[in-house]
């Protein structure tokens, strides 16, 4: 394959999943499935497979979400997204102590700029588990590194209020 058609089938494949993504952000899941789907045609990445996850989950289908996001992490183990989302995917199951190493590994993602969220994750697990203090460790280093993340400062407060 020349560089160019692979700088192309890139820039495609990009668009395709900018364009998903803006489908999604509509509410339009089927036509962001499609396109994301068109983009890891063209060009598979880590953000195509993670995000047709996220569509996935909000249709409900956890499971075909799970497998999007470990398909993103054999394209590309860095990103740090699909480690969290799995994490996130397994709570919503129930399955606690096998969100903890998805989670624990995304906070170790070398590509990740939204580090508050597996730490959000984390505090989540174990509030559940009635491990309030270490949930509010969690939820302190969530908003240490999102001073504005209102979700995470509220379960501070509410798990505050039940300890006292």
């Amino acid at each position: 394959m020349s560089t160019v058609y692979a700088e192309n089938a890139i820039d495609e494949a990009l668009s395709f999943w900018q364009q998903g993504y803006q489908c999604q952000t509509e509410g339009n899941l089927e036509e962001a499935i499609r396109l994301y789907r068109r983009s890891l045609e063209t060009h598979p990445t880590a953000e195509a497979h993670t995000f047709l996850g996220w569509a996935f989950h909000s249709q409900g289908r956890t499971l075909e979400a799970i497998r999007e996001c470990k398909r993103a992490i054999e394209v590309d183990p860095t990103y740090g997204n699909s480690w969290n989302d799995i994490g996130a995917y397994l709570i919503d199951l129930g399955r606690l102590n096998e969100a903890i190493p998805y989670l624990r590994q995304a906070l170790r993602a070398e590509r990740y700029e939204c580090r508050y969220f597996p730490y959000f994750n984390l505090g989540r697990i174990f509030e559940r588990q009635g491990d309030w203090r270490r949930a509010i460790e969690c939820y302190r280093e969530a908003l240490r590194l999102h001073t504005n993340f209102a979700s995470a400062q509220r379960r501070i407060w509410r798990l505050q209020a039940l300890m006292n």
